[in-house]
């Protein structure tokens, strides 16, 4: 399933680009995300904690930066898990690019998602719903950071703990973005032949 979401950051492209070579730093951005060990070569061990109304998925896997690409301002990352009491897997690459835009800079994230067992009984309009709003916090968390780190925090003094997507938050505010489609399909067109 192939799912894409952009966000800007009012920083310069350099500064984000930055920001995204300290693979320990961006990983704390996204929800429910913790790396357990840096295998060294851009490699790393760690766990993702969804909870989605009263299912709670946690996967342990790895992730690998296969690209980094200077001149495009490219990250791909491959990663693959297991979730941890054996109730499926889930493999994606993600790739994000960073884009000047204007005084800021725009990042295109495409995400290339694999999931079987209880993850893949979700509709693909749901995880989409899912993805997005951990897509809106994730770029609410690192424009914090950098703002942070600009004022001379060190990454130590803003970790946060690892705590999984929030459950009913992530699946209220999915279904308003699914109630917000349905709204549009039936009343936009209905009013545009009025």
């Amino acid at each position: 399933m192939l799912i894409k979401n952009e966000f800007e950051v009012a920083e310069p492209v350099e500064k984000v680009w930055q920001f995204f070579q300290d693979i320990p730093q961006v990983a704390t951005c996204l929800p429910g995300t913790e790396l357990t060990e840096d295998l060294g070569d851009d490699k790393y061990k760690g766990r993702v904690a969804v909870r989605m109304g009263p299912v709670r998925l946690q996967f342990a896997g790895t992730a690998d930066i296969t690209e980094r690409d200077e001149a495009a301002r490219r990250i791909v990352v491959n990663a693959a898990g297991a979730e941890e009491k054996g109730r499926g897997q889930a493999s994606m690459v993600v790739t994000a690019t960073l884009v000047r835009a204007g005084r800021g800079t725009r990042v295109d994230v495409t995400q290339d998602l694999q999931l079987a067992g209880a993850a893949a009984q979700y509709g693909r309009g749901m995880i989409s719903d899912v993805t997005a709003v951990l897509m809106r916090d994730f770029s609410a968390s690192l424009k914090d950071r950098i703002e942070r780190i600009d004022r001379g925090e060190s990454p130590d003094q803003i970790k946060a703990p690892a705590s999984p997507a929030s459950g009913f938050t992530l699946g209220l505010r999915a279904a308003l973005m699914a109630l917000t489609r349905v709204f549009r399909r039936f009343f936009v067109p209905y009013h545009a032949a009025s």
